[in-house]
């Protein structure tokens, strides 16, 4: 039996409000000039929209959320960075989403954070959120073990570039 185009809205709205935090918090790291946070979320939602007749539940709703988060942001970077010739190391806007109380070496570790490439960004955002091996290798389509190869080096990247 098919599902109305109601219902389908309907769980789909649902399944914003319960989530709607990992859309921010994906999309908040690769806030830019050219991709405020309003518009990388309305093309998250885009594209979850699209694709959310034909999700399967292979998966869990939060890995796929994840993955269909990430390549939109990291498509829109894309994009972004063929009409820029310069490429600044730190960004150069004010991180909306920040807490006002938030300790100056939680905004060092973010805006360390914000130097990294797109990949090591997303994985490094994904163990913060306290995604296992597994989930993240589910997310990105790494295998375990790359995820964890890649986490160590990004741990140690982020380490050298706070001694800097």
């Amino acid at each position: 039996m098919s599902r109305s185009h109601k219902d389908l809205e309907d769980d789909f709205i649902e399944l914003m409000r319960v989530n709607e935090r990992i859309i921010y918090k994906v999309c908040s790291f690769y806030v830019s000039e050219q991709s405020p946070m309003e518009d990388l979320y309305q093309e998250v939602v885009l594209n979850l929209w699209k694709s959310f007749p034909k999700f399967r539940h292979e998966s869990q709703i939060s890995t796929w959320i994840y993955r269909v988060a990430l390549n939109t942001c990291i498509t829109d970077l894309r994009q972004n960075l063929k009409f820029r010739r310069h490429v600044p190391l730190s960004p150069s806007f004010d991180i909306t989403f920040e807490p006002e109380n938030m300790e100056s070496e939680l905004k060092e570790l973010y805006s360390l954070i914000y130097r990294l490439n797109r990949i090591e960004r997303s994985l490094i955002l994904l163990w913060l959120e306290e995604k296992n091996y597994q989930e993240i290798s589910d997310i990105t389509g790494l295998s375990v073990s790359n995820v964890g190869v890649k986490l160590k080096r990004i741990k140690e990247k982020l380490v050298n570039m706070s001694n800097l």
